[in-house]
């Protein structure tokens, strides 16, 4: 690889194997983080979010906002800065509470100065905790933004809700583009017993991304599913399979399965990994000769992510366990994929 040569579009050159010599290419970053419950410390009378409050069993005061917003701007600050200054142009959450949160992490000094926009709707979660996307204009243009709610049970008349998925359409650097952000259904009752929620999730992204291919559109689909790249809902519902070169029109490129394979996670839950976080690509971004295309993925576990003591010794490094503030960062570690294409 070259000398990083940074425009506004941290332009690179960089080494590409299959050309006998140097290619300038464009390069983005996309990537994805849960950010466990990013509540404010005000207690919303619509949903369920009292402990996050001062007087709540959290004790959450303004001081724990400030510094789990200081704590998640840290990780933000260096996704993807290995390959370009900016970061993460696109940039899918979940576990937030509303648009103030997002405001003000979006205005840290950490990254104030890459300037985010943000996509954002009220989900009808119990307990107030929405997905949304956070996006630098200079790379991506916001054209249509839609949530899509996502009923859970129906009983008697009364809807329970998951987490809605956010569809974002636009143009990243000129080529059409739509994100969308989810937070499936998590396996609380049971996997077994709660597979089908996420495979009607995964059902509506796979309806989502097939129209929008019809009509030209390229697709990332990126979230905390609750499921493993190797369950139902992401590897038959979703159609997201693992190998580039196998890829049909159609199916979609899940480039976190070889770290699935390698025994990586992005939590843990009972002496166990998982990789719920994850980033998947439309067929365009492994098959087609023009536009970008897919180069790498990471998962973001640096060491100092990771909790060093205690029970959770081992596992990312969380804001909360058992009650107890521990003054973490996050029970997932983020992920974040690079997309390439020739410079013309």
């Amino acid at each position: 690889m070259k000398q990083l040569i940074t425009t506004c579009w941290a332009l690179l050159l960089l080494t590409v194997a299959a050309h006998s010599q140097d290619n300038a290419v464009k390069l983005v970053c996309v990537a994805f983080y849960n950010f466990e419950n990013l509540f404010d410390t005000e207690d919303d009378p619509l949903t369920s979010d009292g402990e996050f409050t001062p007087q709540g069993s959290y004790h959450y005061t303004e001081e724990i906002y400030r510094e789990k917003l200081d704590r998640l701007a840290e990780v933000v600050a260096q996704l993807g800065t290995e390959l370009t200054p900016d970061g993460p142009a696109i940039l899918g959450v979940c576990e937030v509470e509303n648009r103030k949160v997002l405001e003000d992490f979006v205005a840290h000094p950490r990254i104030a100065h890459r300037d985010y926009r943000i996509v954002h709707f009220e989900s009808r979660d119990r307990r107030g905790i929405d997905v949304a996307l956070l996006y630098q204009q200079k790379y991506f243009e916001i054209q249509h933004a839609k949530n899509l709610p996502m009923a859970t049970r129906i009983v008697q008349g009364d809807t329970s809700w998951s987490r809605d998925i956010l569809v974002v359409t636009g143009n990243l650097d000129g080529e059409p583009t739509a994100v969308l952000v989810n937070h499936w259904p998590s396996r609380r009752g049971g996997e077994l017993a709660t597979a089908p929620l996420r495979n009607a999730a995964a059902m509506v992204n796979k309806r989502v991304v097939d129209s929008l291919a019809a009509r030209g559109v390229r697709s990332i689909v990126m979230g905390d599913m609750n499921d493993d790249p190797v369950n139902e809902s992401m590897r038959v519902v979703l159609d997201a399979q693992v190998k580039a070169r196998r890829i049909k029109e159609g199916q979609m490129y899940n480039p976190m399965y070889d770290f699935y394979k390698r025994g990586m996670g992005t939590t843990a839950y009972r002496d166990a990994w998982s990789l719920f976080d994850q980033i998947v690509l439309s067929h365009h971004y492994v098959q087609a000769t023009d536009g970008f295309r897919f180069y790498k993925a990471r998962v973001f576990n640096k060491p100092w992510l990771v909790q060093k003591l205690g029970q959770y010794k081992g596992y990312p490094f969380r804001t909360y366990a058992g009650g107890t503030y521990l003054g973490g960062y996050s029970d997932h570690f983020p992920v974040y994929v690079f997309l390439v294409k020739d410079v013309q």
